[in-house]
């Protein structure tokens, strides 16, 4: 070979290979669905489908996945179980030039790692409160004097109130770092207990952890549906709009987890002859199914919301009317009021005018959208204690998204765990149990920036800038390194080693020229997009004029300047380790070639002779 690459054996070629393997290929797989299937699928996907047109927004997402999302994903599989490496072996072993890809993963997925689990420390609180009745956010709290709830519930709602002060206590400005929440701390410290007992002992306890965890969060989705189900009409007009495609691509490439290292890292304890064409199709589709079957559950609770809103809307005004004109007590229903309202406001409308009814019309409920933790904290929990037993299915709901969650938490920790094993940085004496235990320690301490009272707004520039621009950029290397570095025609003859099977014209295309061109028009869409709008955040201010409306604000330039840095920190590796791969070799052909020069100079030759003279007399 060349010397871009950086060895002609392949792991996968020896027989004595002890690298760990799974127990069965069903911990394999759901393992790797596990990683893929996260909250994002709950709170992120729905939201989309909500905001651009229903059952219209498919048809961008289902193009993204099919040009996208699949032929990226065969490849991470395809490349990890051939070399069985992890992220940061497979681009050392392709070319010492793109290690930097590798080391770039690990420290995005060391960041979303901290970020990620401060989201389930966040979703554990709320699961232990939600065993009590009624369940604390269904009502304000009593002010000091007991005379009244407090101003700031009453301003707001109860759901604001317990996710804003009575669980983050946010500041007003992110300026104000605030304390440290202890109680926050106290759940942050269990979640990392949890993530450390389940991949203790690598892939044999990651896989069992697995299975459990799944079973439960698929279980808690299938009960929490409601008899409401409301599926937002198709409209095809807003495919038009540019935005709508480069969110569902976006929508698909982090959905499946795509440059992480965390499906390299768990197709690397595969069979070398595991059939991985046909694990990327059956995982990408498992992943896209469970976005649709959990929006079916998300749109019943935003149904069932929103016609509460709504009749409630209907009753403020009925009551309004009522005492305005001083008709008898339940004189005018529901069904009654549009009649009724229709009559007055045309024999009496000035007084109609006084009363400033609000315009109740349930589609205005039902568009309202939310995502993030604004959907799990606040508009579920807001539908939660309108249902009949509302304890128990905030149970259920908190439950199934901590169990999300954490199977995706293993696969970040495998992402970081993995290449420093394989780097062999730490000597091989030192037990695996405990450099786990170190990084789950290390990561634990590190969060702990998120449990002070501004922590909410920095865990938003986390998720913002920590992984989003630096995975695209990590994916398109991943393509080009495999399909130009390594080879076309070289990968597909491990692929058809491994499978059985040579990768079809379909497979080809997308990954030599439809792949590498979506993931550069989504960064380059993406960089116009930054570039536009300068980064703000909303500040939870009880003192602003629109109250509970969140305030919006600027970032400070110290804030920014660390948004920058975030940016940067992982992708840097790759130009960084790129150029020190290119000067070190050159020092080495300098020496090399200084010392070739020397040996054949014939004064040395005479120099080295007079010295072996000198020292066969001594």
């Amino acid at each position: 070979m060349s010397s871009i690459l950086a060895v002609d054996t392949l792991p996968g070629d020896s027989k004595d290979d002890e690298r760990p393997k799974w127990d069965n290929k069903f911990q394999y797989l759901l393992s790797c669905i596990g990683f893929a299937v996260g909250l994002g699928n709950i709170w992120r996907f729905p939201y989309l489908c909500q905001t651009y047109g229903g059952g219209a927004f498919l048809i961008p997402y289902f193009v993204a996945l099919i040009f996208e999302g699949i032929p990226l994903f065969h490849i991470e599989l395809a490349i990890g179980q051939r070399l069985r490496k992890g992220s940061v072996g497979v681009w050392s072993t392709i070319s010492p030039y793109l290690n930097g890809v590798g080391i770039g993963c690990l420290f995005v997925s060391f960041l979303v790692s901290l970020y990620y689990n401060t989201i389930l420390m966040w979703v554990m609180w709320y699961f232990l409160n939600s065993f009590q009745s009624p369940l604390p956010w269904s009502s304000c709290p009593l002010n000091e004097n007991r005379t009244g709830p407090i101003e700031e519930c009453q301003h707001s709602n109860t759901v604001n109130y317990f996710w804003y002060r009575q669980t983050l206590n946010i500041t007003t400005d992110i300026n104000e770092s605030g304390t440290v929440q202890w109680r926050l701390v106290v759940c942050l410290v269990a979640c990392w207990m949890i993530v450390y007992i389940c991949i203790i002992r690598g892939i044999e306890s990651t896989g069992k952890s697995m299975f459990f965890f799944l079973i439960i969060a698929f279980y808690f989705q299938n009960t929490c549906k409601s008899s409401f189900q409301h599926l937002p009409l198709q409209n095809f007009i807003i495919l038009q709009n540019p935005r709508v495609w480069l969110d569902a691509a976006t929508q698909i490439f982090f959905s499946l987890s795509l440059a992480f290292g965390g499906h390299i890292a768990f197709s690397s304890y595969n069979s070398p002859k595991n059939d991985c064409e046909k694990d990327a199709i059956t995982i990408a589709l498992v992943n896209s199914m469970t976005s649709l079957y959990a929006s079916i559950a998300v749109f019943s609770v935003l149904g069932f919301k929103a016609t509460n809103d709504y009749w409630d809307c209907l009753d403020r005004n009925i009551i309004s009317i009522i005492n305005e004109f001083d008709f008898p007590d339940q004189s005018i229903q529901r069904d009654d009021y549009l009649t009724c309202f229709t009559h007055l406001n045309s024999t009496q409308a000035d007084r109609i005018a006084r009363l400033q009814l609000k315009s109740c019309h349930l589609q205005d409920f039902l568009d309202k959208s939310a995502s993030g933790t604004g959907l799990a904290f606040i508009v579920f929990t807001e539908a939660i204690i309108h249902m009949p037993g509302s304890p128990g299915w905030a149970v259920l709901f908190f439950g199934m998204l901590f169990s999300l969650g954490l199977t995706s938490m293993f696969g970040n920790m495998e992402s970081v765990l993995t290449p420093i094993l394989d780097m062999q940085i730490v000597p091989r004496s030192v037990p695996k149990e405990l450099i786990t235990a170190v990084i789950c320690l290390v990561c634990c301490l590190s969060a702990l920036c998120f449990t002070l009272q501004s922590g909410s707004y920095w865990l938003e520039i986390f998720d913002n800038y920590a992984a989003s621009l630096n995975l695209l950029i990590f994916a398109f290397f991943e393509v080009i390194g495999v399909i130009y570095v390594y080879g076309m025609k070289r990968f597909c003859d491990d692929v058809e080693w491994m499978t059985g099977r040579r990768p079809n014209f379909y497979w080809q295309v997308t990954w030599k020229i439809i792949s590498p061109m979506l993931l550069l028009i989504i960064f380059v869409a993406y960089i116009i997009l930054m570039i536009q709008k300068q980064p703000t955040y909303g500040s939870w201010n009880p003192q602003y004029d629109d109250f509970p409306i969140k305030q919006e604000k600027f970032y400070p330039g110290w804030v920014r300047i660390i948004c920058v840095i975030l940016s940067l920190l992982p992708c840097i590796w790759v130009p960084g380790y790129a150029l020190f791969q290119l000067i070190t070799r050159r020092q080495k052909r300098g020496k090399n070639s200084w010392s070739e020069t020397c040996g054949k100079n014939p004064m040395n030759q005479i120099t080295e002779r007079v010295i072996l003279c000198k020292r066969g007399r001594k």
